[in-house]
């Protein structure tokens, strides 16, 4: 019997939450498939930031190196600006350990209504391939002449071959094990450099693919596609900010944010990935019992997943759907129902 040494960073609002919350259930699952968990809990985020001045001890990253995988809670306080928050703690772990793969998968469970009209389940199901440490979110740029009439602002998008091409073809080899359809997302008809550049580099991975289908879409077409149209997408890859808009869609259309689990994945393995749900710190029902744990539930299969576990991956999804199809399981007020978090989370623990 293995074991796996995880960190976990709980964060702020409901994150310490759904993290507690999900612990036994992910023991559960590991003890079935025959091996441990052994986690680590770094109490980081605005609240250390209050005491500290910073989101993280200087060697945070450091101490987070050697394991074998990372978990967050959720990131943002009402006390503390959101470009704080995200630069001092979630996007120095993404680029630090080059988890270049933000994968977000939208899946329009059984037992789900989407807002969108004339959809059942299983006929929502695509993957968004999110580039993770460049793009839009280059920390390229500055303020000059503050407090002037002429005070200026500069923020400068990074798209470099490497990384490019690396999330382009993570995008296909999903596309390929999927339903062989890639979405490509850009707005290179008004970004005529960076986006066609990566419309270039789209082109010459897919010679490599010939049994993919490409279609090319520019961002707010896509937006618009994604509620007009969202069956017939099966993975899309896009830029760090377009990929970040469009997920949120797509977490909408196949039911609540709090279904939706987030992996940002360093798929060589030469650094720890990081999994969190992507519901943020919903700071209006802290404290209320009533953050859905789904979300949190689902990333952790990712990371079994990602760390090659598949049966406790599959047991806990599986679990998931399960639970959502049976109408007599409690659920939370975000899909419709008045249980808390801890009896979604002991029910998931007896389907297991």
């Amino acid at each position: 019997m293995g074991t796996y040494d995880i960190a976990t960073i709980p964060g702020d609002g409901i994150g310490p939450e759904v993290v507690d919350a999900a612990a036994p259930l992910v023991a559960d699952a590991a003890e079935a498939a025959g091996f441990d968990v052994e986690t680590t809990r770094f109490d980081w985020g605005t609240e250390y930031y209050l005491d500290h001045g910073e989101m993280m001890p200087d060697d945070g990253l450091d101490r987070l190196a050697d394991f074998d995988a990372l978990f967050l809670g959720a990131v943002g306080h009402p006390e503390v600006p959101d470009h704080v928050t995200l630069h001092g703690l979630l996007l120095p772990i993404r680029k630090g350990f080059d988890q270049y793969v933000c994968k977000r998968p939208n899946v329009l469970f059984e037992g789900i209504e989407s807002p969108l009209r004339g959809y059942s389940a299983g006929d929502i199901d695509f993957v968004v391939y999110r580039e993770n440490t460049e793009g839009e979110y280059a920390d390229i740029g500055g303020r000059e002449h503050r407090g002037f009439a002429h005070e200026t602002a500069v923020q400068s998008a990074l798209f470099t071959r490497r990384g490019t091409e690396r999330i382009v073809r993570a995008a296909f080899e999903a596309a390929t094990e999927r339903e062989g359809h890639l979405a490509s997302i850009t707005k290179s008809n008004a970004q005529a450099h960076s986006m066609v550049f990566w419309d270039d580099v789209v082109e010459e991975v897919r010679a490599d693919y010939p049994s993919v289908e490409v279609e090319r879409l520019l961002v707010d077409a896509a937006a618009m596609d994604l509620i007009r149209r969202p069956d017939e997408f099966d993975v899309v890859v896009a830029s760090n900010l377009f990929g970040d808009v469009l997920t949120d869609i797509g977490a909408q259309v196949t039911g609540s944010m709090g279904l939706a689990p987030s992996g940002n994945i360093n798929p060589e393995g030469e650094y720890p990935s990081l999994f969190e749900p992507v519901h943020g710190s919903a700071p209006d029902i802290v404290g209320d019992g009533i953050a859905n744990p789904l979300a949190t539930v689902l990333s952790w299969s990712m990371l079994f997943e990602t760390l090659g576990e598949q049966a406790a991956a599959d047991a806990i999804w599986d679990a998931v759907v399960a639970h959502l199809a049976d109408e007599s399981a409690p659920r939370t007020p975000d899909i419709g129902g008045s249980a808390g978090t801890e009896a979604v989370v002991a029910a998931l623990r007896s389907r297991l």
